[in-house]
This record gives structure tokens, sequence and C-alpha cells, in this order.
């Protein structure tokens, strides 16, 4: 998957920033800074992929496209736009483009995108040419919102622990509390956040989430307040930080706690005088933000360890949320699988109805310790892997498949209407050694024999 990427981008720092993190993901990606070198480089090489600012000193995004269609018709093109360029964007998306991203967003929101591209021409055999995939793009844009506007926001659910938290998101959402979301990895703290800003007086103001961990301290203060031009190398144009993006809605700081203890300090500023001033200006700018914030660690611990400030810490927790791990809310396990194998089938162009019952067994016995991000790459992985109706055990990650509990319990064969698949996937497993495999299975090494041969398994 070693594509080539190409960011058209003249503020250096968030520039860096997207290329450190595609490049942790293992793209190849390179740089220009105005429009006039990234003809050149356009020119010059085959890239899979343009991810242009809309805005450049010396060209536009749309611009840009153009050129890119003509000279390489094959690199297909993202728009980075601000919020007030949306209409632009989509006429953009109409010339061609593959999609578009407002800024400010996390690395994360432009790697799904790329991610999603990659995995639809994978999934798709019967593109072979570039009007096929154009096509393809096209049929998505004008379906996708008719599928989305159908179904909830989230899962609300039905067990008891997901009734008090969702109570708890009715209760302070149409308040103007600062809140604190506290759980475990991929339990969505930002779908927690959206439903908030949702419930309030700003939902149809922005909401703006910001990865605090994925800031270095070096430009946190220009990320978050802004700059102007000409204040630091590289500011060749004035720049909007986030509380100032935020204005008048939300912003959500996602992984609070890994802010560093200066950067702590300006938050809290600005958290008290609801005043920012961008590096370089000596301009204060008043702005009206609620503040929502996540963590999935302790924070009282780094408090009492020096690492986060008490005030601040004060500040953002008027009113706490535990969101509850996916294993304390089972009764919920399948409203959420119904929803994300809903949004697999339409990112995918897919039809899967459901699970197999093997694989309902699976994912009931399985403690799902990544919660509803694992469960979410899980569907979306399997959906894409199933050619039938229903999800067959076959194409299951093994971690799920040969969970702690499933290894503790018994395999009632005499119950398994695919027990020669269930062998096999226990020799792969155990990398076909067939002491693993039957202890894997919790059978005797001779039953696993007598098996091997009913089942006429050659190894």
């Amino acid at each position: 998957m070693a594509q080539k990427i190409h960011i058209v981008e003249d503020d250096i720092a968030f520039g860096k920033m997207i290329t450190s993190f595609l490049e942790r993901k293992g793209f190849q990606v390179s740089v220009s800074l105005t429009g006039e070198h990234a003809r050149k480089a356009i020119t010059e090489n085959n890239f899979d992929l343009l991810i242009t600012d809309l805005k450049l000193p010396d060209d536009s995004g749309l611009e840009l496209l153009e050129f890119s269609q003509k000279t390489s018709p094959n690199t297909k093109v993202i728009l980075m736009t601000g919020y007030a360029e949306v209409d632009t964007a989509v006429k953009a998306i109409k010339k061609g483009a593959l999609d578009y991203i407002s800024k400010p967003f996390r690395p994360e929101e432009l790697l799904m995108i790329i991610e999603e591209d990659i995995q639809n021409i994978e999934g798709s055999e019967s593109i072979t040419s570039k009007s096929s995939v154009s096509e393809t793009i096209e049929e998505k844009k004008t379906t996708t919102p008719k599928t989305t506007s159908e179904k909830p926001r989230f899962v609300v659910g039905i067990s008891e622990t997901s009734k008090k938290f969702n109570e708890y998101l009715k209760l302070v959402g149409p308040t103007d509390m600062c809140v604190l979301i506290q759980g475990e990895s991929g339990t969505g703290k930002e779908v927690a956040a959206k439903a908030i800003h949702n419930y309030s007086s700003r939902k149809d103001k922005s909401f703006v989430a910001v990865d605090c961990g994925a800031i270095p301290k070096e430009i946190a203060a220009s990320e978050f307040f802004g700059h102007v031009k000409g204040s630091f190398t590289g500011a060749v144009n004035d720049k909007k930080g986030h509380f100032e993006a935020a204005d008048g809605g939300t912003l959500f700081l996602d992984e609070v706690g890994n802010l560093s203890y200066e950067n702590q300090i300006q938050l809290l500023r600005a958290l008290q005088e609801r005043r920012i001033k961008p590096v370089g200006s000596n301009t204060e700018i008043e702005v009206d933000v609620r503040i929502l914030s996540a963590t999935n660690e302790d924070l009282l611990k780094a408090v009492s360890e020096g690492k986060f400030r008490e005030d601040l810490y004060h500040r953002l927790n008027e009113f706490s949320i535990h969101i509850p791990s996916l294993h304390e809310r089972k009764e919920d396990l399948f409203l959420f699988i119904e929803y994300f194998l809903a949004e697999a089938n339409t990112s995918l162009g897919k039809e899967v109805l459901g699970l197999s019952k093997e694989v309902e067994e699976a994912f009931k016995n399985y403690a799902w310790p990544g919660n509803l991000r694992e469960l979410k790459n899980v569907i979306k992985r399997s959906v894409l892997l199933t050619n039938s109706s229903l999800i067959p055990l076959d194409v299951i990650p093994r971690e799920v498949l040969f969970s702690e509990k499933s290894k503790k319990e018994k395999v009632d064969f005499s119950k398994e209407s695919n027990e020669k698949q269930l062998i096999l996937n226990a020799l792969k497993e155990a990398d076909f050694n067939k002491t693993k495999a039957a202890k894997l299975l919790n059978i005797t090494r001779k039953t696993l024999y007598n098996k091997l041969e009913h089942y006429k398994i050659d190894l």
C-alpha cells in the first residue's frame, strides 16, 4: 500500500504534522509550499494522491486540480478547505476531486478518506480504468447522504449502563458546562462529545475536534490561538486557531492529558479570560467557546504527580461522564454490530445481511479490549472479505476467534455445523502444530487425529 502522496500546504507547521503522521502510516510523502513548486512536482512524478489547500499564496486548489487532471490523470485529489469554503469544495467534487476535508481537522480523519478509497478500489474488481473509478466515486458521493440521513447519529443502547450514560449526555448537553469525558481507548469519546454538542443550543455552530496528543508542543500555541503573517519562520499567512474556528460552538480536546505543562498554562488563561492572542499579534480576540475534553488517563493521578495542573483540571471538570466499555454493555453488542454493519455496507458498496451463528457466538465470547473502535474495524474487515449474505467464521480475525474465554470453554462439536472449519482455523492459529491446535480446541491430540482422518484433512 506504499502510495505516493504529495501535499500542497503553505502552513509549514501544519504540513509537517500531516507529513509525519502519514509517513508513520507507511505512505511516501512529499510537500510543496507553493502552487508553482507543486505543478513542477506533478509534472515530474507519478503521485497516487494530491492533497492541496484550496487557497495558496500564488495559486488555488481548483486550478491545481484541473492541472493535475490534464498532466497526471491517474492522480486523485483531496482538497483542504476552511469552513466558509465548503460550497467551493463541493464544486471541486463535481469537477472530479476525490473528496474534501474542512480545516481544522485531525490527521485520522484524512487517513479515513484515503483508506476508504483504497478499500473501495481493492474491493471492486470491475474498476479497470480511471473513468470507471470516477463513476464509482460519483455514485458514492450521490448515494451516501441518503443512507447516512436514515441512520441515527449514534447507538443509544438498551443496557442499564447505556441508559444512565445517555441520560447524563441529555442532562448536561443544554448547559454550557465544561465536561470531562473519561473512558477506555476506543469507547467513542468523540461521538459522546458530538452528542453533547447536538443536545446544546450551539448545535448549529462549529464542532471542532483536536487531538492534543498529535500536536507538537512547539506549535501548540499557533494551533490553538492562530498566528499572524511573519510571526515566525514559515508563517507566510495569517492563520485562525482552533479557538477562533470554534467561536460560538464547541471545542473538543481529545487526550487533553497529553498537553505539555506550558501549553496547559496557555489553555487555562484562555478558558479564564475567554480571550486569545494569536502568536505575533498585539490584539486579543474575544471567543465564546464551550470546552469538552476527553482522556483515557487518570488525570487526578497526573495532578498528584505534578504532570497536570490542578486548577486546569477543575476548570475542565465541571461535570464528568464515564463512558462504559463494550464489556460493560454486552447487551448492546448486537445493536452496535447492526450499526457498524450498515456503515460498512455503505462504505464498501456491499450488501452483507448479518453474522452467521458461529460468528455470533465468537463475538459474544470475545472481551473486545479495543472497544467500539475494534468492533468497527473487525466488522468492516469482515464485510470486505465476505462474498455471501452472512459473515462466515473464516474471515474473522484469529484473536477474536480464539479469545481467552473461548479457550477455557469446551467446544461442543455436536452443536457445531462447521466443525471442519474450526479445526482448520485452529491449525492455522497454531502454525499447524497439532498439539497446540488440540489445546486451542480443548480436545485430546488423539481426538484431533480422528477428526483429521474423518474430514480427510491432509497436512
